[in-house]
């Protein structure tokens, strides 16, 4: 008569574990992932799309995107946002607005745009350390007298790093709109902007869309501390373009360690009560 084995229950438990370790993981992954990470809010719907998805009505905001511009650099290179954006990841933004011959906050507000610019680095420990998911753009609003010379007098006294940092100039009217009609900062600053001439002191940071994602004061470090914050987050955003292998499937992989669990457990069940017969 051959003489019946108990069932090991170290590699009982140890087969449970390695089965239920999955699944822990799996719900703590999810759980997770519904706890989003609150990023900079969008501003300003053109429109919002309602349509029906799987029997559900969703509705999709159509965000407003700042237009192409067509300006020139402190190096006389002629730029629009394709040269910013002329990679797949895309870049952040952060905009404003100054004059060379501005008396009062400019010099301020492009030396902390610098200090800006110097805080922000690569991840990597060695190698070229410039944040090179954002990109710094300063507008004049004095065009007339901003040629690319005066640019680069005030790009050189504020040792203004061209690699993604540009002071821009070019026709008025384009800056202009671009400064009270689509980054609507005369909604945002009443006190310093109007139709004659711009003065204000707000940061405008903007997302790899050309979608605004906030308003900062360049006079005020907690404020430029939280942009620096925002930059950060934005930058670990993802492209709802960009979907993941896992995207839809995580409900399925649930079921399926539970199914196998199961059977497992039916499985050993079975092989016990057989032994004991």
């Amino acid at each position: 008569m051959v003489k019946k084995q108990p069932v090991n229950k170290t590699a009982l438990y140890a087969i449970l574990l390695a089965l239920v370790f999955p699944l822990g993981a799996y719900f703590l992954v999810k759980k997770l992932s519904e706890t989003a990470v609150i990023l900079p809010p969008r501003f300003y719907a053109d429109s919002v799309i309602t349509k029906s998805e799987k029997g559900k009505i969703v509705s999709d905001t159509v965000w407003h995107r700042l237009p192409d511009i067509s300006l020139t650099n402190q190096l006389g290179e002629k730029v629009g946002w394709k040269d910013i954006q002329k990679d797949s990841a895309g870049k952040i933004i952060v905009a404003n607005f100054f004059f060379t011959h501005c008396p009062t906050i400019c010099p301020t507000l492009t030396l902390n745009m610098k200090k800006l610019q110097d805080g922000l680095k690569k991840s990597q420990k060695v190698g070229d350390l410039t944040a090179d998911y954002v990109w710094f753009l300063s507008f004049s609003i004095d065009p007339e007298r901003d040629s690319v010379p005066e640019l680069k007098k005030w790009a050189d006294r504020f040792q203004v790093n061209p690699v993604n940092w540009w002071l821009l100039t070019g026709d008025k009217k384009e800056i202009y709109d671009l400064c009270i009609n689509e980054m609507k900062l005369g909604l945002v600053d009443g006190q310093g902007v109007d139709t004659s001439f711009i003065h204000t002191d707000r940061f405008v940071l903007i997302d790899k869309d050309r979608v605004i994602r906030g308003y900062y004061k360049g006079l005020d470090s907690a404020s430029i501390f939280k942009l620096s914050e925002d930059i950060v987050l934005l930058s670990l955003e993802k492209n709802k373009k960009d979907k993941s292998f896992f995207d839809g499937k995580l409900e399925l992989i649930g079921v399926v360690f539970l199914l196998t669990i199961l059977g497992l457990g039916l499985f050993l069940t079975a092989l016990r009560w057989k032994r004991k017969e």
